[in-house]
């Protein structure tokens, strides 16, 4: 098999298809890697496993949450894309780099004649797949189970919005735990950082939300309180978690959190474009 040397610098190929068979190489190790068969099982309960669950027609939840279209069941179901998917997704990308720098793989990687701004994507789509691809699947095999479960089928252009969503959340928390890595000069540290990332805006959002809300004298305790709703939808726009949301509600009936629908896609347009910005910026000021 090919070196990253070989293929980097390789001649009769094109810069693009380089490229491209590098991401290969990094999605190959990552999605056949220990910590993906360790996540697995724990990605089939927490996606099939909370779309089987809320599709269930006996199921009890308060009245205003019973999903009534499959879309609603998916919405209900998406907590496992925020709690396992994006968990996942920091942990398989969290050493990208600093795995590579403390065993001299980075600085063979950045003295190849490739463009930074080229091997910055290779690292992103190589490690973004490699956990899309897997929660991908595991989203169509729900989207089936709630149609089965409850003979409520999901449209064509449901079923691309909420796997679109999924994609565009993942790809953040996999450029943060990038980020994270390149700025980290030991692995213990790459993966605390992610992982606090991860804490911040999947546990501790609700309560920053909360507290921000009490300061700003808005009522906080009220499921039925509109400027609480509207007041956490723009806060929301402010977590990742919370954009990915917002899309998803785009597609729901009756939901307004003071975010329209042109404001959610822009909202996930600037969570792409920056991060990734700035990640590749900071790649191409790295010094191994």
């Amino acid at each position: 098999m090919a070196t990253y040397a070989e293929i980097a610098g390789g001649r009769g190929m094109s810069p693009s298809a380089r490229m491209w068979k590098l991401v290969m190489g990094v999605f190959r190790r990552r999605v056949l890697s220990t910590r993906m068969l360790i996540m697995l099982p724990i990605l089939f309960l927490f996606i099939p496993g909370m779309a089987w669950g809320f599709s269930d027609p006996d199921i009890q939840l308060p009245a205003d949450q019973i999903p009534e279209t499959a879309a609603e069941t998916m919405f209900l179901a998406s907590i496992g894309i925020v709690f396992a998917g994006t968990m996942a997704a920091v942990l398989l990308a969290h050493d990208g780099i600093s795995k590579d720098r403390q065993s001299g793989v980075l600085e063979l990687r950045l003295s190849q004649p490739m463009p930074r701004w080229r091997q910055s994507m290779i690292l992103v789509i190589g490690n973004w797949a490699s956990i899309a691809v897997p929660v991908t699947v595991l989203m169509l095999i729900s989207m089936w189970l709630v149609g089965y479960r409850s003979d409520m089928w999901i449209s064509a252009s449901d079923s691309v919005v909420f796997v679109v969503a999924a994609w565009l959340v993942l790809l953040w928390y996999t450029v943060f735990a990038l980020l994270a890595s390149s700025l980290a000069k030991e692995q213990g540290s790459a993966i605390a950082f992610s992982i606090g990332l991860w804490f911040l805006f999947t546990l501790l959002w609700v309560l920053f939300t909360t507290l921000i809300a009490a300061l700003n004298g808005v009522a906080v305790g009220e499921s039925n309180d509109a400027s609480y709703s509207v007041f956490e939808g723009r806060l929301d726009l402010l977590s990742p978690n919370g954009v990915y949301h917002h899309l998803l509600e785009t597609r729901l009936d009756d939901v307004n959190r003071g975010v329209s629908p042109t404001g959610a896609v822009l909202a996930a347009l600037a969570w792409t474009f920056f991060p990734l910005l700035w990640f590749t910026r900071r790649i191409k000021r790295l010094v191994p």
